[in-house]
């Protein structure tokens, strides 16, 4: 049976949530009726758009232009503060309202989650009629609207909640790949960022059809293993589960908000190599080896969003966390800038039985042994007595802290 993935956005959710909050609290009119924006904190980092209304975006006003930008663009332009407090409770509700009908529920991003609705089908009946169904149920409850699309994987679902906005619901199954998404431009592809698109368009790569159908050598020569990574997105295939918790998380793992925002990949790799030491402590302290391990970042808009990797054998190695969490970055690398990094473990087990060829020479056994003997150590002598040689990353990293 074909999964079927729901992905529910928010439409315009900082705006929309905003005059949600100054309606209720008497103000006499409704900003999304307006030429407005929400605007950041001045205070604590550059004034930019965080979200615009449907008015000011006709005006070209565009979400990370500077506030004076925007004011050039439109002089009667209002602009409104942010209230993470209240965009925290909006969201809450968004996701009780869906968690009544399952457990099974990705929270993508503040106003953004994927649902599995592949086993819940028979109790609910046809996805689109359900879809819509919530989408109303969203809007007459909690006053805001949502996009929802529904597809066989979660790319496609995110791609399909992409389509036609604000309040409505857009397939993309496997067999609409071709007609709806290999006409789009190629840097409406999720995952594709400004600096991959430029490189794309430069070798006439110009839709996500061009993408789809790219010689894999000339992809490889320009983007490594990203290359068969995007073309295989192109092509709309996307084996990721849907991760939730059914009770409470049983992972490991830890996240870094920046002082300030991240452009590159290379600086992150200081934290990723401090955050896997942590985890990896943890997950040794309970005699446990992960199976699964997850990559979290979140943009300079508040956008949260992870990968992750199966392993065919389960570790608790600082130095194999720190790789594979490497590598997943490498995939998910959008050339945005970010605030805040994390390393998750997860799928944790308490035997470690490893898959070996007849001809690999298994030293994994050692390097536990080893690993826990240095824990011990610096349990019991404090934790600077032994370090890893390979420690200049961890360096940079505190050298950054100061």
């Amino acid at each position: 049976m074909d999964r079927i993935i729901l992905h529910i956005d928010v439409n315009n959710a900082f705006l929309s949530w905003s005059a949600l909050y100054l309606l209720k609290n008497g103000f006499p009119y409704d900003i999304r009726d307006r030429y407005a924006v929400i605007g950041g904190d001045k205070s604590k980092r550059k004034g930019i758009v965080l979200a615009k209304s449907n008015k000011a975006k006709k005006l070209g006003i565009k979400t990370a232009d500077t506030l004076y930008s925007a004011k050039q663009k439109c002089k009667n332009l209002e602009i409104y503060p942010s209230n993470y407090e209240w965009y925290l409770k909006m969201s809450k509700q968004l996701f009780n309202l869906l968690s009544k009908y399952t457990n099974e529920i990705e929270i993508f991003s503040v106003d953004e989650c994927f649902l599995d609705y592949t086993n819940i089908k028979k109790l609910y009946g046809n996805e689109i009629t359900f879809a819509y169904k919530i989408k109303e149920e969203i809007k007459n409850t909690l006053g805001f609207t949502v996009n929802i699309g529904i597809a066989n994987n979660k790319l496609c679902a995110k791609m399909a909640s992409d389509f036609l906005k604000p309040d409505n619901v857009h397939t993309l199954y496997q067999n609409e790949i071709e007609t709806k998404m290999y006409p789009l431009d190629v840097g409406d592809l999720f995952g594709v960022g400004k600096k991959t698109k430029e490189k794309l368009k430069n070798i006439k790569i110009n839709t996500i059809g061009d993408l789809a159908n790219a010689d894999y050598k000339t992809m490889y020569r320009l983007f490594k293993n990203q290359g068969v990574e995007l073309i295989k997105k192109a092509r709309g295939i996307d084996d990721s589960l849907v991760v939730y918790w059914k009770v409470e998380p049983k992972g490991i793992g830890n996240e870094i908000t920046l002082k300030e925002d991240i452009m590159t990949k290379e600086e992150l790799y200081p934290y990723l190599f401090s955050l896997s030491e942590h985890v990896g402590l943890r997950i040794r302290k309970q005699n446990k080896y992960a199976y699964v391990v997850v990559v979290t970042l979140k943009n300079n808009h508040f956008k949260r969003y992870n990968h992750q990797r199966k392993l065919a054998n389960p570790t608790s190695s600082d130095e194999e966390i720190y790789k594979i969490a490497c590598s997943i970055l490498s995939e998910m690398w959008q050339d945005e800038p970010i605030r805040l990094i994390g390393i998750r473990l997860d799928k944790l087990t308490t035997s470690k039985i490893r898959q070996i060829s007849l001809f690999d020479k298994d030293t994994s056994l050692n390097v536990d042994v080893l690993e826990k003997l240095m824990d011990e150590i610096n349990d019991k002598y404090g934790s600077q007595v032994i370090k890893k040689a390979s420690t200049d990353q961890k360096k940079l990293f505190h050298k950054r802290l100061k």
